[in-house]
């Protein structure tokens, strides 16, 4: 059965992980914009069908701010089943619509259990200093969240704040240890509104042995 949903195709809106469990922003799929007429429930309903995962994780996104209406592969990750990484802003950084996503991000997360009734262990992954990063832009996501998992690799953003560059690199290591973490300067993906994940198109991997 095809994914009858404008966004889901991209691996961007929704993520999941092996264990049957997918999170999503109701910003970026429960809309007009692209799916008029479709209720939570029905997509709820497409998603499981169509992915074969079993419980879907709703959180808020954020609506008509950015082009993709919040996808969630830049405010939250899986790095293992149970385990995600949380887009935080910078410390001191006055709130915003982006911050208060991440916060009921959170609170949902806090709450809820994964397809096997395990509470998620949250890691925060704070951004950088906005006053250190080389790129710049209105629609500049200096999230370090938007990575991509290679076979033997992790890219993430690098943003020219050395601090907060070498802090989330450090994250990503604790949490893929098998994994070399490759920083990449996205200044210009990233001052349209993307990230390195944005980007790509995952392929699978041959199964290890």
């Amino acid at each position: 059965m095809a994914l009858d949903l404008v966004g889901a195709h991209v691996g961007a809106c929704a993520f999941g992980e092996d264990e049957g469990t997918l999170l999503i922003t109701e910003s970026s799929i429960v809309n007009a914009n692209r799916n008029p007429g479709k209720t939570r429930d029905q997509i709820e309903d497409e998603l499981i069908e169509t992915l074969g995962v079993e419980k879907v994780v709703w959180l808020a996104g954020v609506r008509g701010e950015d082009i993709t209406d919040a996808h969630v592969d830049s405010l939250v990750r899986f790095t293992a089943p149970g385990v995600v990484l949380l887009d935080q802003a910078f410390p001191g950084t006055p709130p915003d619509s982006w911050s208060r996503s991440a916060d009921q991000a959170r609170s949902v997360l806090s709450k809820a259990t994964d397809a096997r009734g395990r509470r998620f262990e949250i890691i925060d992954l704070p951004q950088p200093d906005l006053d250190r990063i080389t790129g710049e832009g209105d629609d500049f996501v200096s999230t370090y969240a938007n990575f991509y998992i290679a076979n033997d690799a992790v890219f993430m953003p690098r943003f020219g704040d050395t601090k907060a560059d070498q802090r989330a690199k450090s994250i990503l290591q604790e949490h893929f240890p098998k994994r070399d973490i490759v920083p990449v300067r996205i200044d210009t993906i990233a001052s349209g509104g993307g990230g390195i994940h944005c980007s790509t198109h995952d392929q699978p991997g041959k199964p290890a042995a």
